[in-house]
């Protein structure tokens, strides 16, 4: 073996045995993909399962190469998780690696002055650091030298890809000023044939691409579909200590992992809430304990997903589906890697899902008026202008307009300076062709994963086949090939029901109030003196309260029944937070007026309350997806105080708020008029 091996054979021996034991040999793909980096210096794309190993190809061929003399190799991985579990694997290995990352700035000209003194065998980055003006200046002229280029999850380079990045397609450019012949590594679980094809053409025509069959023998995967939203809670509080070992409890969004996190702790279980908003220091503390088995589950979303390194994870739940295939088996893949066998369990949400999957069909599309009016910001501006100014002078929520920046960055409309974003003056073209490919493509995606929630057939045949996998065929393990459900099977108890459903409506939702007006454009500057902090009855898809949710976003009408007792039931617990209590009740004019209305008089009569309507309507509403500035001024033309307010706080009611301005301007508005305070209180509060 180490003879076919060449040269770097003993070195790839020695650092797998320092990896997983003496006993460990290498896969014949790891030792073609060594010998081609190390000996042959070529550009090399692994497509192997979750578990097979592609990070001991580059430890091995990064020790071989150091051996021969080379710099540096370079690293691009897209999570913080990631990147602390491949530091700790590199001290295993014998080598000396660092992360540069947005937590650890301090440390970064210690860890340049590492590289430019040769200290240093591996540096790990994330993509978006290749974005960052400090790290272009002084990072990347030391990095000339690299010995090798590593492109960690290399499925995110493509547009096609699951969880495309425009980040990644700054790697494109890194390509092209590495030094010829330096030798590149992509790595990916998780690309069909479109993506591989995709991604093989990016990094050269010499390209080597090895992949292997992505089927995993130690899962069984099952589907437990026709679950409410309540039920789902409930299932997962009655199977957890039933599941084998430790694992992670996968949401589609930051609340909803928060508030089944809230209610399995309920419960007694020691489980913990893992998100994009958790701090650093939080979410390492939250992998360790996941790592040495201190808790039972983590409730995360998808931040915790690529790279986790947790070999004997026993079990992977969804409460509600991921937006394709190929995401779901990126995410239950963290289970079962060195196990005889872990569970992978579905609890698809058939009344949300489709919804959430459209949302990301198109998020990450520019909309090419908001890029011309950004581009034309840009172009008038005397110099950089930050995020904050751009969203105040051109209404672009803050997530798009990152997005956009992203996106006009790669395509070199835009370049981000340490004071913020000017225009290259190269002007930018929607290409509306590839954007319809894109989401067509994603589109068809979330109909296959629609596939795998209704058990259409054999579950890991179904993942395989959307990996384009060769050998994909039945697996005559999951629940569509033997019928098997680990427990509670098809349903949950009644006492696990009454839980979850007491839990999820005794949740207090809390508005925060809108505190500095968005910039001199709306009319307003500074500070802003309005409304106290509020409640709603329910956010986002609360699965409590999905009745009232579908309500609110239908045609006008008055309250539900359901909806006046909800209302009633947030003011009670409220209540016992008042220094002052509301002496009155006033409706927020909008385009729902019966409902409002409705909801205000039912408040005022059960609080023994009177209604005074001071605010009217005055002109028209803001449309759909005017933000900051424009949005503030329109509803400054939109609300009118008629009447005097009374001299004690005011309870302000709107059946739905998403960004916050308009119960913001109404409260403002209303405190100019003499109001001592204006509390608000919304039906749904929209994410």
């Amino acid at each position: 073996m180490t003879s076919a091996l060449g040269w770097s054979g003993p070195i790839l021996l020695r650092t797998l045995a320092a990896m997983a034991g003496p006993a460990a040999t290498p896969r014949p793909d790891q030792e073609t993909a060594v010998v081609a980096l190390a000996e042959q210096r070529r550009r090399v794309l692994l497509v192997q399962s979750t578990g097979w190993g592609k990070s001991a190809v580059y430890w091995g061929a990064t020790a071989a190469l150091r051996h021969s003399g080379a710099g540096p190799t370079l690293v691009i991985s897209p999570l913080l998780a990631l990147m602390r579990d491949q530091v700790d694997a590199a001290a295993r290995a014998g080598l000396r690696a660092a992360t540069v990352n947005s937590t650890n700035f301090d440390d970064w000209q210690a860890i340049f002055d590492e590289l430019a003194a040769d200290r240093l065998d591996l540096l790990l980055v994330s993509p978006e650091r290749l974005a960052n003006p400090r790290f272009e200046q002084v990072a990347l002229p030391l990095l000339a030298r690299a010995g090798l280029l590593v492109v960690d999850e290399a499925h995110c380079i493509s547009d096609w890809g699951f969880d495309f990045r425009p980040d990644y397609q700054r790697i494109t450019n890194l390509l092209l000023g590495l030094t010829p012949g330096t030798p590149v590594l992509a790595t990916t679980a998780t690309a069909n044939a479109r993506v591989t094809e995709d991604v093989a053409a990016q990094l050269g025509d010499d390209t080597l691409t090895l992949r292997g069959p992505l089927a995993r023998a130690s899962l069984r995967l099952a589907v437990v579909p026709g679950l409410s939203a309540i039920q789902r809670y409930a299932w997962v509080a009655q199977a957890l200590p039933e599941l084998p070992g430790s694992g992670i409890v996968y949401c589609l969004t930051v609340d909803a992992a928060h508030s089944l996190a809230d209610f399995l702790r309920t419960q007694g279980m020691e489980v913990t809430a893992y998100t994009g908003r958790t701090p650093t220091e939080e979410r390492a503390a939250t992998e360790e304990a996941l790592r040495h088995n201190k808790l039972k589950a983590v409730v995360a979303t998808s931040a915790l997903g690529m790279g986790y390194d947790k070999p004997d994870l026993g079990f992977c739940l969804h409460v509600g589906s991921p937006d394709s295939p190929v995401a779901y088996y990126q995410q239950v893949g963290r289970a079962g890697r060195a196990l005889d066998e872990a569970v992978g369990v579905l609890l698809p949400a058939a009344e949300s899902d489709p919804a959430i999957w459209e949302y990301f069909a198109t998020a990450t599309i520019p909309d090419p008026d908001a890029a011309d009016a950004v581009l034309s910001r840009l172009d008038a501006a005397d110099g950089p202008m930050t995020v904050p100014a751009l969203e105040a002078a051109t209404s672009v929520r803050r997530g798009r307009l990152e997005a956009l920046l992203k996106t006009l960055r790669v395509d070199g409309a835009v370049q981000r300076e340490l004071d913020g974003w000017v225009s290259t003056g190269a002007g930018w073209v929607f290409d509306g062709d590839k954007y319809a490919r894109v989401v067509a493509g994603r589109r068809a995606e979330a109909a296959a994963m629609s596939d795998y929630a209704a058990g259409r057939r054999c579950l890991m045949q179904l993942l395989t086949d959307a990996l384009d996998d060769p050998a994909s065929a039945p697996c005559g393990r999951c629940s569509v090939c033997t019928g098997w459900l680990p427990a509670p099977g098809a349903s949950s108890g009644a006492d696990f029901l009454d839980a979850a459903r007491t839990f999820l409506r005794g949740r207090d939702i809390e508005l925060e109030p809108r505190k500095m007006w968005p910039g001199k454009a709306s009319g307003r500057s500074g500070r802003i003196v309005g409304a106290a902090p509020g409640r709603a009855l329910a956010f986002a898809d609360d699965p409590a309260w999905a009745e009232v949710v579908a309500e609110l976003a239908g045609p006008d009408g008055p309250a539900s029944d359901v909806l006046r007792a909800g209302l009633v039931e947030v003011l009670a617990r409220w209540a016992r937070r008042w220094d002052e209590r509301p002496i009155a009740v006033c409706p927020l004019p909008g385009d729902r007026p019966a409902r409002t209305e409705s909801m205000a008089s039912h408040v005022g009569e059960r609080g023994r309350l009177p209604v005074v309507r001071l605010l009217e309507r005055a002109g028209s509403m803001p449309a759909d997806g005017t933000t900051g500035a424009a949005r503030v001024q329109a509803l400054l033309s939109a609300f009118r105080v008629v009447g005097e307010p009374p001299e004690g706080p005011v309870l302000l009611v709107a059946d739905r708020s998403r960004t916050g301005w308009a119960m913001t301007v109404g409260a403002v508005l209303l405190r100019e008029a003499g109001a001592p305070a204006v509390l608000p209180l919304v039906g749904h509060k929209l994410p």
